[in-house]
């Protein structure tokens, strides 16, 4: 059994410092998963788990609390001075990453540094790959952990493997729901490294860590998984638990690819391989169950570098691999390989995206069919075809029209581009929202068409409730459009109903906003989302359609209307009043439910007592502040630090200040003016 007890690294940097490097831990949030890596070569947060407020492992949409992984890393293995080596980013421990921990040896050799291809951005570069990419180098050569005298437990024979990291992610709606790794792996000992094998360990974990209650190993025995072959990826979705219902997803690894001696060395290209005189490569598939060392059958957990060495070169039956439909704990290993040989000095290019997808319901109840795979396959094509780039055919040459940008060599990670994301600014008010945006879309360019192709803007909103399926960007449905007039694109509607005559700014925010569009008919006190994106003409020279940005890009505002701060007292109120045992924005628990207190000053001491004069719950509101975090229904509804409130509205649990439901009756309440001392009172009752 796995124990509840995850090391307390902070967000970014740990107190562990690794000789002149510390220990240091990021995580993508630009696009709609939230995928953590470290320095030390392993992939994911072990601590997500049991921290649902804290960074995510690889959750997806970002924040639902839906978890796709545990922890992994990258395995290389070789034969290597005669023996046989598996250099191990992580492997199977209850706890995850340990300093000096076994099968944990990589070592730190730089910190983080981060890149954007977003000229709005503050890490934006010209050399960015994606919207937002992470680099990072680390090494199996030490033994002992640097700065340190712990030795790196069962870690005798380095293979002396120098990793640069480079992760890539990106907003686009087409492209937000991936990561790719692409690793560059350098042979720094003195002799070469032969039939070489790469490949990604993962203990991928689906879970709803809102929702779920289960701890230890209910909650990672509840898996099932997959191949899918012709798209080189394994996959891990849920089959049962106290959550099921509320997560219904995919997580994912795949190999892209590797650039081997200026070959494109993959199955798909195996025919060019052989006639070069290398034997095809293969990649291969496998599960065991957690910690199973018993030494006996294809689920059996290799303990030893020689017992690693055999999974990474060889593939389970497609029997086996037909088994995985029951729950259990398993992790899984996909490789790619034989490589020949990787000399002394020489390098190579070794390429992995982390996928996730929700569950298509097809109807018949079952968890993994064809249908409820659908949306996963596509998002691993869109994967692999971002990997391929300019490589259409996957020969690895550059044919004839296939170098888009003139440069005479293939470029990969590769995609088309819509506008830029507008950059959006809401305003929560009093049964309606105020949403403004930027020009940023107008002017962008499409770096393949080199082109001003900007055509419009959709707007999109969930409805009343949506928020209780924690899949609030996926309810985006579209509200309006909005596009140039003059051409046979869309509704030729032109932009006067929602430009401004003069850009607003607004007081902390230096953007300009050219843009307005206003909400009407909204409930007080129910959460939405709202977002603006923006798409572009296509281009039939290049056979590309219109390209919208992502949803996902401003989609983070989660937004409750409500009454602004009032300076006259007198209009406090409660709804609902009466509260009659639930309300429709209710969750699940006895602990997700909530009723509002209306027309607050801005900052005001709030007190709530029994008809006796006993007092329950006091609490304090601040409309500078305040994001509902002091309860639970926002921790488990509306996650996420981008709430929009209108600052005159405060939400209560119906919970002591014990933690204990209160019951139902009449109740009194008093609201203290901290800026003036006035204070009214008023009652609201509970009825059961």
């Amino acid at each position: 059994m796995r124990s509840a007890l995850i090391l307390a690294f902070s967000i970014f940097f740990s107190t562990l410092a690794i000789g002149q490097i510390p220990f240091q831990r990021v995580h993508t949030d630009v696009g709609n998963i939230g995928f953590s890596m470290t320095n030390a070569g392993t992939i994911g947060d072990p601590r997500a788990r049991a921290n649902p407020q804290g960074p995510p492992s690889m959750e997806y949409p970002l924040n639902s609390g839906i978890e796709h992984l545990f922890e992994g890393g990258l395995w290389i293995g070789a034969i290597f001075n005669g023996q046989t080596v598996v250099a191990t980013g992580s492997v199977d421990a209850a706890n995850g990453y340990v300093t000096g921990g076994s099968g944990f040896e990589f070592s730190p050799a730089s910190p983080f540094t981060q890149r954007s291809s977003f000229t709005e951005s503050d890490f934006y570069t010209p050399s960015a790959i994606s919207h937002q990419d992470f680099v990072v180098t680390y090494t199996d050569s030490f033994t002992v952990v640097p700065g340190t005298s712990i030795p790196i437990q069962d870690h005798n024979l380095p293979l002396k493997a120098v990793v640069r990291q480079e992760s890539y992610a990106w907003n686009f709606s087409f492209a937000d729901y991936f990561v790719i790794l692409n690793y560059t792996i350098t042979n720094r000992s003195n002799a070469s490294w032969d039939s070489v094998y790469l490949g990604m360990w993962t203990d991928l974990v689906v879970r709803n860590i809102n929702i779920t209650q289960e701890t230890g190993s209910n909650f990672f025995n509840k898996g099932g998984g997959g191949v899918i072959d012709s798209l080189f990826a394994i996959y891990a979705y849920q089959i049962s638990g106290d959550d099921v219902d509320y997560t219904r997803s995919y997580g994912a690894s795949q190999v892209l690819g590797i650039d081997y001696r200026n070959m494109y060395f993959h199955p798909n290209n195996a025919a060019n391989l052989q006639s070069a005189g290398f034997t095809a490569p293969k990649v291969n598939y496998n599960f065991w169950n957690f910690r199973d060392f018993s030494g006996g059958g294809a689920f059996a957990a290799p303990g030893n570098d020689q017992e690693r060495y055999v999974k990474m070169s060889r593939s389970m039956t497609e029997a086996q691999l037909s088994s995985l439909n029951t729950p259990s704990n398993r992790t899984q290993l996909i490789s790619i390989g034989p490589i020949p040989r990787i000399a002394p000095g020489e390098t190579v290019k070794f390429a992995l995206a982390m996928v996730c997808a929700k569950q298509i319901p097809d109807g018949t109840g079952n968890s993994d069919t064809r249908v409820a795979r659908k949306e996963l396959a596509e998002n691993l094509n869109w994967s692999r075809r971002t990997y391929l780039g300019e490589d259409i055919n996957e020969n690895g040459i550059l044919d004839p029209k296939e170098d888009l940008n003139g440069n005479n060599r293939i470029d990969r990670f590769i995609l088309p581009e819509p506008p830029a994301n507008p950059r959006v600014k809401i305003v929560a008010e009093n049964g309606k929202a105020q949403i403004y945006w930027n020009r940023a879309s107008v002017t962008s360019i499409d770096p393949i068409t080199k082109q001003q192709d900007f055509e419009g803007f959709r707007i999109y909103k969930t409805n009343v409730g949506d928020d209780l399926d924690l899949n609030l960007s996926g309810d985006l449905k579209l509200i309006a459009s909005f596009d140039s007039a003059g051409n046979n694109i869309g509704f030729n509607n032109g932009f006067s109903a929602i430009e401004l005559i003069e850009p607003v700014t607004f007081d902390g925010d230096t953007t300009r906003y050219y843009f307005r569009y206003e909400v009407n008919n909204l409930l007080n006190g129910w959460q939405y989302m709202f977002a603006v994106t923006a798409f572009d003409k296509g281009n039939e020279q290049f056979n590309l359609q219109s390209l919208e940005s992502s949803r996902s890009g401003n989609a983070t505002h989660r937004v409750f209307t409500g009454t602004k701060p009032q300076a006259d007292n007198n209009q406090i109120g409660v709804y609902p009043n009466p509260y009659r045992g639930t309300a429709a924005w209710d969750g699940a628990s006895s602990r997700n439910r909530k009723i509002y207190f209306y027309n607050l000053p801005s900052r005001a001491t709030i007190t709530i007592y029994t008809i006796a004069g006993d007092v329950i719950k006091t609490m304090e509101h601040n409309a500078a502040t305040y994001n509902g975090e002091d309860i639970q229904w926002f921790r488990t509804y509306g996650a996420g630090s981008n709430k929009v409130f209108s600052g005159g509205e405060h939400a209560w649990d119906l919970l002591s200040t014990n933690n204990q439901l209160v019951s139902h009756g009449l109740y009194m309440y008093s609201v203290r003016d901290l800026d003036n001392n006035a204070t009214y009172t008023g009652t609201f009752s509970i009825i059961r």
